[in-house]
């Protein structure tokens, strides 16, 4: 056969524009693609470079990034925008949205990528090669995953839900319709497996290998509610050898390291160095939007409030690293101390604070009203007297706002390597395998297992532990598995699927963009149609067959 690449990858389902940047590799024939280890690489290379965007900006990875965190609890838009990252954000789904269009774009060029390397490439020549072929099983069950997770609805909906067409042929008369949630699930199980049994070598974690196959399978079995099988392969990553938890202090780096030299890092999809990218790169990462740093970078979608008392209730947390508060005087002895809490139309208040013999007040409309102290559960809780009733508050620094949200900078989506906005999305790592296990053993009733799994990620963040016995009187243990999940887990890509996986209701009761104008979700329940992004109308419309999301 001598099709060429270029053809294979501009069949009407993926609906290519003329001007789409290439594959790296799309000029060669498929007869003699394969007559190399090195050939089968750069056509390897290729298909991972399709995750990254033209330049490492806008890839299949950022806008996956906007429709995971965006729809989260973790998130808060400091006003809006007219990007179309907004109607993600607001659950104001619509059928032309670019981002999304993108996404489902960029899904079947890996695809097809993948495809044609599987079809043509033979097991058993050597280690290498069989390396290089699993790899791309396992790409295209990520993206199939993903896919499955943005456009079909949770598992346990109903497997005969629809989700995403499967493609796995390289054949261009090959345009499936959708197929269902259950067939997906099993289309990405049969991928990881293959990819596990021909993956052989240690490779650094911007490629894939065994151990990364093995962790993606611990979580799609964990979304199947197949708790042994998500402990099972949780457990074969952990007692592999090859990953260890970062200490305390160099956890809260992390955002810097090269994932090469991360040692929890089992998978990520590998940005280098920005010096070869264009000079308005730090504008259009995924980083640009949480923080400006160096003059560059929008600053602008801030922890929400609810992210943020969850962390602040361990001032020693590690995670707090990976927020931080700006402030409007650089040098701290020259900051002007406040309180600030939010009030019961979900807004912002702060006020500014006088400390007069140890006694911290403020002055609102002629009348001075005294913060207070209290001990909750061993902790410190500040609060003043509004009328009868207890207003808690939290203490800190005066802070610059836009529209009325103090600026607090999410940094765990730069600073790679001390580059601005340089990051490299993480896949799997280390941390997320101990709390697959968790939950698996909280859903099994094995609570004890459960806590003991939470703890070694709580002890590693410098938090205290749990015991049974001291989890808070309305939390059942699942609660806390899911806590730890969103604090460990947090601007990594899963807190959406999370929520509404477990059945639970996304609750987005705190300040944001998102509360602005007519009519807007305070509460989103697992059972909502916009639980799922809806088809592309472009894809609709050259694929007639295809069946919207309602």
């Amino acid at each position: 056969m001598k099709k060429s690449i270029v053809a294979l990858i501009t069949i009407g389902l993926l609906n290519l524009s003329c001007d789409i940047e290439r594959n790296p590799y799309d000029e060669i024939a498929v007869s003699t693609l394969f007559e190399s280890e090195g050939a089968l690489q750069t056509a390897t290379l290729g298909n991972y470079a399709l995750l990254k965007g033209k330049d490492g900006i806008d890839g299949w990875n950022d806008q996956l990034h906007r429709m995971s965190e965006y729809p989260g609890d973790n998130v808060s838009l400091s006003g809006s925008t007219t990007d179309p990252l907004n109607f993600i954000y607001n659950y104001r789904a619509i059928t032309t949205n670019g981002r999304v269009a993108d996404f489902w774009n960029d899904s079947y060029k890996v695809v097809v990528g993948c495809n044609v390397i599987i079809e043509s490439a033979a097991e058993g020549e050597s280690d290498v090669l069989d390396h290089l072929l699993g790899e791309n099983y396992y790409l295209r069950a990520l993206v199939y995953f993903q896919m499955g997770n943005i456009f079909g609805r949770p598992y346990n909906q109903g497997t005969d839900n629809l989700s995403v067409p499967l493609k796995l042929t390289s054949d261009t008369e090959d345009v499936p319709n959708r197929h269902t949630v259950g067939e997906v699930y099993d289309q990405v199980i049969s991928d990881l497996l293959k990819a596990e049994s021909l993956m052989s070598l240690d490779k650094s974690a911007g490629f894939a290998t065994k151990e990364a196959a093995q962790a993606l399978l611990s979580r799609v079995y964990l979304y199947m509610e197949d708790n042994v099988n998500a402990e099972v392969y949780a457990d074969k990553v952990i007692t592999s050898g090859r990953y260890q938890l970062l200490s305390y202090s160099d956890f809260r780096e992390m955002n810097y390291l090269n994932p090469k030299n991360n040692s929890e890092a089992i998978f990520n999809i590998m940005l280098n160095t920005k010096s070869d990218l264009p000079g308005s790169y730090d504008w259009y990462t995924v980083g640009a939007l949480y923080a400006t740093i160096d003059g560059a970078g929008w600053g602008e979608m801030y922890p929400s409030s609810t992210y943020l008392n969850l962390l602040n209730e361990n001032p020693s947390d590690a995670r707090l690293a990976f927020i931080q508060p700006q402030y409007i005087e650089e040098t701290p002895a020259n900051r002007n101390p406040w309180v600030y809490w939010v009030n019961s139309s979900y807004e912002y208040e702060t006020r500014l604070t006088q400390e007069v013999a140890g006694v911290t007040t403020f002055t609102q409309d002629g009348m001075t009203y005294t913060v207070q102290e209290e001990d909750v559960n061993g902790k410190t809780k500040y609060f003043f007297m509004n009328g009868t009733t207890k207003q808690y508050v939290d203490k800190g620094f005066e802070m610059p706002k836009r529209n009325g949200f103090p600026k607090w900078f999410i940094t765990k989506c730069s600073l790679q390597e001390d580059d601005v906005h340089l990051w490299s999305p993480s896949v799997s790592r280390l941390s997320e395998m101990y709390l697959n296990k968790a939950e698996s053993f909280a859903k099994r009733e094995m609570d004890q297992q459960a806590i003991d799994q939470v703890n070694i990620i709580r002890e590693r963040a410098g938090i205290p532990a749990y015991t049974l016995e001291t989890i808070p009187e309305g939390k059942t243990v699942l609660d806390i598995v899911l806590e730890e999940r969103r604090l460990e887990l947090a601007y990594e890509g899963h807190r959406k699927f999370d929520v509404f996986r477990n059945g639970q209701t996304m609750n987005r009761r705190y300040p944001g963009g998102h509360l602005w104008g007519a009519n807007p979700f305070y509460e989103i329940p697992a059972t909502s149609n916009r639980v799922v992004e809806f088809i592309p109308e472009k894809q609709i419309l050259l694929q007639p067959g295809l069946i919207q999301n309602d």
